[in-house]
């Protein structure tokens, strides 16, 4: 299993930016898929999740309206995109897959066995 995460980089506040996920290794459509981040001092957290069927998805309260998760069964990729971004959505954005076939998206690190080497994004008030 390999996942890449990119697309990150520096945005102004209230700027825009999309992470993709590249994934490889794995029968993509048969997982759910996450995006977690971390920022600098401070512990990871979830931000946006999605079904294997990509219909179904769940948000972080502090990302919800603003962020939007989705995935590319026939590309294998995963893409989150971020809108009206703040100083406060500054972290290194990781990209993760499901530790078991599971329906519905989930939340907790724990419910993932995958992990991306993660990308640096950074917003500038």
């Amino acid at each position: 299993v390999q996942l890449q995460a990119f697309g990150g980089g520096l945005v102004q506040a209230g700027g825009s930016l999309r992470l993709s996920c590249a994934a490889s290794g794995f029968a993509f459509s048969s997982y759910g898929m996450g995006w977690f981040r971390q920022a600098p001092g401070k512990e990871r957290e979830f931000v946006a999740a999605i079904g294997r069927s990509g219909d179904t998805t769940n948000y972080a309260n502090s990302v919800k309206g603003r962020f939007n998760i989705s995935s590319d069964n026939g590309k294998n990729t995963l893409t989150l995109k971020m809108n009206s971004l703040k100083p406060e959505d500054t972290a290194v954005y990781y990209c993760a897959r499901a530790l078991a076939p599971w329906g519905t998206p989930r939340t907790a690190e724990t419910m993932y066995a995958y992990w991306g080497q993660g990308t640096l994004v950074t917003v500038s008030s």
